[in-house]
């Protein structure tokens, strides 16, 4: 059986720092108690910085947020949106592409997959990227869309499989989010949160038969029953509507022990050297490792990536991979990432 590999990942985010004035704009909103409660949670989230398409207004909390939010006002439609995602969403791709190196790589590309959960619009980014690049006007297109976080997992997934069955493939996945374009005028605070933690970015990555980088040793998906509605994903008339429950650490927490012996396919927790594990905010990350038992230490590169990036939805497992991989990492390592359903995908791989 042909083996696979993660030969490179390439990354790339906005220009606009904006965690500080989508913060405050967030906490503006927040009623009574709410309020307090909000500053609590913004000072333990163990995010530093996040990056987005929208330039953030001056001063902070001064009741608009990149002129795309209105305290008090209606918020834009789901088509404002989606016009602002066609817009800025090529540029960001284009970034990162470079760093991958596509200029040169794009005529041999066979395989193209894109996830996206955060923009819709066709011809789609596949369409933009075989212009801009050049990739062949044969190339097989695959869109992956609103899985989630969970979606880089999927796409690469899907890329594995690829090469298996045709050994010759080159295979580009490309994961891009706009998490900001969707943010909603509310006072409920766990839709505030999303103001703290959600975040644009784009990861790309090389899948083929050439032996270098990661092996990728097999993958795995499990839904977690009874839980269904703790994340959702839903179009509304105003943007797309997320809830995320705060009993999902929680349900984490409790179900990845009985989980992990089908996520890794027999194998020990103890017998994983590397993590890289979906930041989907700091309680997510807590509840991993406390759930799978992991040593202290194990989270250290998915946390740094959420102080640095915020939660940048299906891109932000590549931001991890990636950082791991500049790093020098070895060892034995497992993705890991969640979304609708509420469900899990994993990745099994070598650094070697």
């Amino acid at each position: 059986m042909t083996q696979v590999f993660l030969n490179r990942i390439a990354t790339a985010t906005p220009a606009h720092q904006v965690h500080g004035a989508f913060s405050a704009f967030a906490m503006a909103q927040a009623l009574g108690r709410d309020r307090a409660a909000f500053a609590r949670m913004a000072s333990r989230a163990g995010i530093a910085s996040r990056h987005s398409v929208l330039t953030p207004s001056e001063p902070e909390g001064s009741g608009t947020t990149c002129g795309f939010y209105r305290q008090g006002g209606a918020f834009p439609t789901t088509r404002a949106r989606m016009r602002r995602w066609e817009d800025e969403a090529p540029g960001l791709a284009d970034a990162a592409l470079e760093r991958l190196g596509l200029r040169d790589e794009g005529p041999g590309i066979t395989h193209i997959i894109v996830a996206t959960c955060t923009g819709f619009v066709a011809p789609g980014m596949d369409r933009h990227i075989i212009t801009r690049f050049g990739l062949p006007l044969s190339v097989e297109r695959t869109t992956v869309g609103f899985m989630g976080c969970q979606a880089a997992i999927n796409a690469l997934k899907l890329a594995w499989h690829t090469v298996r069955s045709q050994p010759e493939a080159r295979v580009l996945v490309v994961c891009l989010e706009l998490c900001t374009l969707h943010l909603q005028g509310t006072t409920a605070l766990e839709q505030l949160l999303c103001f703290l933690l959600f975040a644009d970015g784009c990861a790309t990555a090389l899948v083929s038969a050439e032996a270098t980088g990661l092996r990728l040793d097999g993958f795995s998906s499990v839904v977690i029953p009874e839980a269904h509605e703790q994340i959702t994903w839903r179009i509304g008339d105003a943007g797309f509507d997320m809830t995320l429950s705060g009993m999902v650490p929680f349900t984490l927490a409790h179900a990845l022990p009985d989980l992990a012996p089908r996520m890794l396919a027999g194998r020990a927790v103890s017998s994983v050297d590397l993590w890289a594990v979906h930041p989907g905010g700091r309680s997510i990350l807590d509840a991993v490792a406390h759930g799978l038992d992991l040593p202290g230490d194990a989270l250290e590169t998915s946390r740094g990536v959420l102080s640095d990036h915020g939660n940048m939805s299906s891109a932000t497992v590549l931001f991890v991979l990636e950082r791991m991989m500049r790093a020098g990492r070895r060892g034995r390592g497992c993705a890991l990432a969640f979304g609708p359903g509420l469900s899990a995908e994993a990745m099994r791989f070598e650094a070697a």
